[in-house]
């Protein structure tokens, strides 16, 4: 595949013409379009749908444009580092983080980077579904236990655990009977926690009585005393530290860890390089207690 021709159809997919793209580029119109028909006639594909004054992408080439516009940036990237003399960070980078990490600690760290790496321009996208790193152009995801994908690499660099907290307002049964709880989501009725401390393991009896969407919110309201909650030690651990919450048991089940994801294919760039560097920089154990100290609300 010629990559000029690659690189001259990206220029018009992005810029939706030929003639926007011959304009914002300084490059000859005919050329352009010259390279469009060639790359279409040496793939055997139809990349543009032509009619009025704009090109609109068929099927295939929106595929090709996708899968090909992130890896010529990154060519494009990793030659002017060489030519400048080093691998200086540099460029566009994406990243998709979890809810609840953006916001007790994303906003912080991406400043501190911005600040390390002013050539880097971060760009961070909260949501919890799992994102199509490739499709969705992202260099970087952080993801809570993620599933298995061959085709990412990636490591944990942060591990949690969940706890079960109250208001030290709070009575706990000695009976047996249900607590008030907060849960996050829609409560289900009576429900049976398994926890463990100090003295060993036993089962809390919780009534929901308030479902919340996030976590912090859930925080608020057993701050507030309206019941008992399971929330991260990275969360809560200000809190118990203060006093302002008391622990009743860790939860009994599997670990929490939070990965950084990238996909395998691609060699790994200076500025994804650098944010993972600043991470082990900001977390050197990756316990959750590290996140609790840096954690500020």
């Amino acid at each position: 595949m010629d990559l000029l021709a690659l690189a001259d159809f990206n220029l018009v997919a992005r810029h939706g013409g030929v003639g926007r793209a011959a304009r914002a580029a300084g490059r000859p119109k005919a050329t352009l379009s010259r390279r469009v028909v060639e790359l279409e006639a040496s793939l055997g594909l139809r990349l543009f749908e032509r009619g009025g004054r704009t090109l609109k992408l068929t099927q295939e080439g929106r595929a090709l444009h996708e899968r090909t516009a992130a890896l010529l940036t990154e060519l494009d990237e990793t030659a002017a580092g060489i030519a400048s003399g080093g691998s200086t960070p540099r460029g566009l980078l994406r990243i998709s983080a979890p809810l609840l990490f953006s916001q007790i600690a994303m906003g912080r760290l991406a400043a501190e980077f911005a600040m390390k790496f002013p050539d880097v321009r971060l760009e961070v996208t909260t949501e919890d579904r799992a994102v199509d790193m490739v499709e969705e152009g992202y260099d970087l995801v952080i993801r809570v236990n993620p599933d298995p994908d061959e085709t990412l690499v990636g490591r944990a660099f942060m591990r949690d655990r969940l706890v079960v907290v109250a208001s030290p307002d709070l009575a706990r049964p000695t009976d047996g009977s249900a607590v008030p709880a907060i849960v996050r989501g829609a409560g289900s009725g009576t429900e049976a926690w398994k926890v463990a401390n100090a003295t060993g393991r036993s089962t809390i009896v919780v009534d929901p009585v308030l479902g919340l969407s996030s976590m912090i919110m859930v925080r608020d309201a057993v701050r507030a005393g309206v019941g008992v909650a399971r929330l991260p030690v990275s969360l809560v651990g200000p809190d118990l530290a203060a006093g302002r919450l008391l622990h009743w048991g860790d939860i009994d089940g599997p670990e929490i860890a939070l990965w950084t994801l990238y996909p395998s294919r691609r060699l790994l760039s200076a500025r994804v390089s650098a944010f993972l560097d600043h991470l082990k920089s900001a977390f050197p154990t990756g316990e959750p207690e590290e996140l609790a100290a840096f954690v500020r609300i």
